[in-house]
């Protein structure tokens, strides 16, 4: 069974939504929308207090080349333009609509017909994803068009399509594959022509049994697209691991998919170029796990972009009482909300009820020196040394011991017998080393 080499662990899977069929959540009488959605930087409102906006219509139009529009995701009128807490804690820039209605643009096709005829070429493919504000919804909400333009002298051999959902806890992606399938089958098919590559690869981990059988029969249909059942080993839904697992390449340190031939999308970008290129539908609704061990009922729910948290939450029978933490995402990688009233956004994938015995941290011990962090690691790196500098501010050892190749999986901490928060660290130190290297680089 195809899995990558280095490093890894096998965390329980809680997969507890698993065959929990996807929700249509109701809509909110007012929704948050943040212009700042995406990796780079944020949308600029094109709208202002007191504006008319329908479903679907720009609010706030992309501002650089590492950027994305952002779409209203409701009918009604706009409340005001103010800074809202976001997931990690910081107050940023938010388009509050109040709902009238469900008003959608009429260029929108809301039939429920599937449509494979794929009319435009690549370089129209790569504009409609820029117009329609796609973004990676694997967690880092890259601009998907930027994907797409391919520097002169590259060449894509394989599109990797990551439906690995390595993440405990979180199943929209595996919903998504089930019930949506056909429909991200055709936008895989368009992510090819766009890359003007004739070689997909689905990477599906085997705990998902079903939807490796339903997808590798319906991927007869589709010219070059295969399916690949991968050994369960977290974090192989890391792009890293996953074009090791699928095709034995090795991305170099400090480098790019593209640089081994490799484009990575995730399931969810794939079904949201469905809908941006065959029905002209902008994104601004995704579907997201709502789960715990003490959840009623876990769910997955296709929600508008700006809905509360707090309303799915509702939806999955109420917080249960012994909630210690609320995380948006999933435990290894997620972040720990301040409230309720948090606005789901374009990478929320999963909302995790944790009980408070689960989210208590263990007693910080005095390392021993095993060695479990550093066998841990999938990128090879030695995390132990990485936070003792970090914590000690000693930021040229961090860089120099390639602390911006963390894919901040938290594998490390995981495995960490005394509970030491190695990850917390290491992101510390990531953050300043990012910031060295900018200033730096614009000297």
């Amino acid at each position: 069974m195809k899995t990558f080499k280095l490093g890894g662990v096998h965390p329980p899977e809680n997969k507890l939504s698993a065959e929990a069929v996807i929700e249509t959540l109701p809509i909110p009488e007012q929704v948050v929308v943040p212009v700042g959605q995406h990796l780079g930087a944020p949308a600029t409102p094109v709208v202002k207090r007191g504006d008319e906006v329908k479903v679907g219509q720009l609010i706030a139009k992309s501002s650089g080349f590492i950027s994305a529009n952002i779409h209203s995701p409701v009918s009604g009128k706009v409340f005001k333009i103010d800074n809202v807490y976001d997931a990690s804690g910081f107050r940023r820039p938010s388009i509050i609509i109040n709902v009238e209605g469900d008003e959608w643009l009429e260029t929108i096709n809301r039939s429920d017909d599937i449509d494979a005829d794929i009319k435009l070429n690549s370089k129209e493919i790569t504009d409609k994803l820029n117009e329609m504000g796609i973004v990676g919804l694997g967690g880092a909400t890259f601009p998907s068009f930027v994907k797409l333009m391919v520097p002169e002298g590259k060449k894509v051999d394989y599109l990797i399509i990551n439906g690995v959902e390595c993440e405990p806890y979180l199943t929209s992606d595996h919903r998504l594959m089930m019930e949506k399938g056909e429909e991200m089958l055709i936008g895989t098919t368009i992510l090819m022509k766009g890359l003007n590559t004739n070689k997909a690869m689905i990477g599906i981990e085997n705990n998902k049994p079903d939807a490796i059988e339903h997808l590798k029969k319906l991927a007869t249909k589709y010219k070059g697209i295969s399916i690949h059942p991968l050994k369960v080993k977290y974090p192989q839904g890391g792009e890293k691991q996953l074009i090791k697992a699928l095709t034995g390449r090795e991305v170099p340190s400090g480098k790019l998919p593209l640089e081994v031939g490799c484009v990575v999308n995730n399931v969810g970008t794939a079904y949201a170029v469905y809908e941006a290129v065959q029905k002209n539908k902008p994104l601004f609704e995704r579907v997201v796990t709502v789960t715990g061990k003490s959840v009623i009922q876990p769910s997955n729910f296709l929600v508008r972009v700006g809905t509360p948290i707090k309303s799915l939450i509702e939806a999955a029978q109420g917080l249960p009482d012994n909630t210690g933490k609320i995380i948006s995402g999933g435990p290894m990688m997620g972040k720990a909300v301040l409230n309720t009233d948090i606005p789901v956004v374009k990478g929320t994938s999963g909302i995790l009820l944790m009980a408070d015995g689960d989210a208590k941290r263990g007693e910080v011990n005095t390392c021993i020196r095993c060695g479990k962090c550093v066998e841990a690691c999938p990128m090879g790196l030695e995390p132990f040394l990485l936070s003792k500098s970090s914590k000690l501010a000693k930021f040229d050892v961090v860089e120099k011991e390639l602390v911006m190749d963390c894919i901040e999986c938290g594998s490390c901490s995981f495995t960490c017998p005394s509970n030491i928060p190695l990850l917390d660290y290491i992101r510390l130190g990531k953050n300043k080393v990012g910031q060295i290297i900018r200033n730096r680089n614009q000297k």
